[in-house]
C-alpha cells in the first residue's frame, strides 16, 4: 500500500515545475553515480583479472619454502608423498639465489632459478619465449633462459648465444661478512632463449638448471630452496593444504598463491575500496538534490496527508510512505545507471572505445570485466543513502501529520 501511494506521488503532476526539475536531477545524479561506480569497479577487475593472469604465468599454485634458513634437505619419499596427492598435476624442486651475471662489459644483478625438467608444466614458460628456445643444456655445458630485461641488460642475443655469461655466486657459508677470495663462486652459463612474462620478472629473473645452482652454492643434490606446485582447476585448497603440510612437517611453509602475493593483492583490493568510497561520495551529492525534492514533495502533499490522517493513517504510515517514494526515485536511477554501465562496459569490451594512454602496455585498452558482485554493492549503497536521504523529510512528514491531527 505504501509504495503504491509513492508510486503515485512520484508520477504525479506537480503543481510547482521546480519539484519536478529537482526530483529529475537528482535521479539523473544517481544514474551517473551508479554507472560510474560499476564502470570504475568494473575496469579494476580487468586489471585485476589481467595482472593475476600475469603472475600465475610464473607463480605455481602452491609453494613450500623453508620456515628457516634458505635449502632444506627434501627425502624421495616425500616428493613421491606430493605426487600421490589427489588434484596434484606436476612440482619442481627449485633452487634460488641472487647473481651478478656479466657479459663483456655489461653487468646486472638477477635472481638466478634453478629449476629441474618439470619445471614448464607448472606455467608453460617455455611458450612464453619471444626468441629462442627453452634449454637447460648439459652438466657440462649449461644454459640459461633470461628475462627479456636481463638480456638488455646484458646487451646479449640470447637466441644465438655469442659469448657466455660470467656467473658470480655465493657459496653457502655460516659467516656474517663473505670473503670475495673464498667465498664467491665464478662459473659460465651459455643461453639458449628469452622469455617475456611481466616487466617484474623480465628485469629480475634467470632460468637455469638446477644442478648448476646445487654444484655453485655448495649444496646437494637433494636440497633445495623451494618446492613449486601446480594443480587441477577446482581442487579442495584446503585439502591440498592440509595434505602438504602433513607430509612437509612443520619445517616447510606452504603458500598458495595468493600468500606468494599477498602484498600485492591487499594494495590492489585496498585501492579498489578507496575508489569505491571516493566514487560514492557522488552519490551523496545527488542525495542532497533527493532531500530537497521530496522536502518540497512534502510540503505541496499537506492536504493529501490530512486526507489520510482523516482515513486513520498513523504517522508511522506517513512516514513510510514518503521513504518509499525516496526508494521509489533512488531505484529508478540505479537501474538505468546499472543498465548504463553494462552497455558501455559492453561497448569498450566488444570495440575497445577507449585506449590505454601514456606509454607501452600489454594490452592497447582498458581492460573491464562485469561482475554481479559490483552491482549488489552498488545496489545497497544506493538503497542506504536513499533511505538516509528520505528519512529527513519522510520525519518531517509526519511531524506534519501529527500537528494536522493536534489542531
Amino acid at each position: 500500500m505504501y509504495l503504491l501511494f509513492a508510486w503515485r506521488y512520484f508520477k504525479a503532476k506537480k503543481s510547482t515545475q521546480a519539484i519536478n526539475l529537482i526530483a529529475w536531477t537528482s535521479m539523473g545524479a544517481i544514474v551517473i553515480g551508479t554507472a560510474s561506480l560499476i564502470l570504475v569497479l568494473s575496469v579494476f577487475n580487468g586489471f585485476e583479472g589481467m595482472v593475476k593472469s600475469l603472475y600465475s604465468s610464473f607463480y605455481s599454485s602452491w609453494r613450500l619454502t623453508p620456515v628457516q634458513g634458505k635449502t632444506l634437505v627434501v627425502q624421495d619419499k616425500q616428493l613421491e608423498a606430493i605426487a600421490k596427492i589427489p588434484g596434484v598435476t606436476a612440482f619442481s624442486r627449485v633452487v634460488e639465489e641472487k647473481a651478478l651475471l656479466q657479459a663483456g662489459d655489461n653487468q646486472a644483478m638477477v635472481q638466478l632459478k634453478g629449476v629441474d625438467v618439470a619445471y614448464p608444466q607448472l606455467n608453460r614458460i617455455d611458450t612464453l619465449l619471444v626468441n629462442g628456445n627453452y634449454s637447460m643444456g648439459t652438466a657440462e655445458q649449461p644454459q640459461a633462459v633470461l628475462g627479456i630485461g636481463v638480456a638488455d641488460a646484458l646487451g646479449v642475443f640470447a637466441d644465438r648465444n655469442l659469448m657466455p655469461l660470467t656467473v658470480y655466486l655465493p657459496k653457502k657459508t655460516n659467516a656474517l661478512q663473505l670473503d670475495w677470495t673464498n667465498d664467491i663462486q665464478t662459473a659460465s652459463l651459455q643461453t639458449s632463449g628469452t622469455f617475456m612474462i611481466q616487466q617484474d620478472f623480465d628485469n629480475r629473473y634467470a632460468i637455469v638448471p638446477i644442478q648448476f645452482m646445487q654444484v655453485s652454492l655448495g649444496l646437494t643434490d637433494r636440497e633445495c630452496s623451494s618446492i613449486e606446485i601446480a594443480t587441477a582447476e577446482g581442487v579442495n585448497s584446503e585439502a591440498i593444504r592440509t595434505s602438504l603440510q602433513s607430509i612437509m612437517g612443520t619445517n616447510w611453509l606452504v603458500q598458495d598463491r595468493y600468500q606468494q602475493n599477498q602484498s600485492l593483492y591487499a594494495v590492489m583490493r585496498t585501492e579498489r575500496w578507496i575508489v569505491y568510497a571516493v566514487l560514492s561520495l557522488l552519490l551523496v551529492v545527488a542525495a542532497f538534490t533527493m532531500i530537497g525534492a521530496l522536502t518540497m514533495l512534502v510540503l505541496e502533499k499537506q492536504k493529501d496527508i490530512s486526507v489520510l490522517m482523516a482515513l486513520g493513517t498513523d504517522r508511522g504510515g506517513i512516514l513510510r510512505i514518503f521513504l518509499a517514494e525516496g526508494v521509489l526515485l533512488a531505484a529508478g536511477g540505479g537501474l538505468l545507471g546499472m543498465g548504463l554501465a553494462a552497455l558501455l562496459a559492453f561497448m569498450q569490451i566488444r570495440f575497445h572505445l577507449i585506449p590505454l594512454q601514456g606509454g607501452s602496455f600489454l594490452i592497447d585498452y582498458y581492460p573491464v570485466a562485469l561482475q554481479w558482485v559490483d552491482f549488489v554493492l552498488v545496489g545497497i549503497t544506493v538503497l542506504i543513502i536513499a533511505l538516509m536521504a528520505s528519512w529527513l523529510p519522510a520525519y518531517k512528514a509526519s511531524r506534519t501529520a501529527f500537528n494536522l491531527r493536534a489542531s
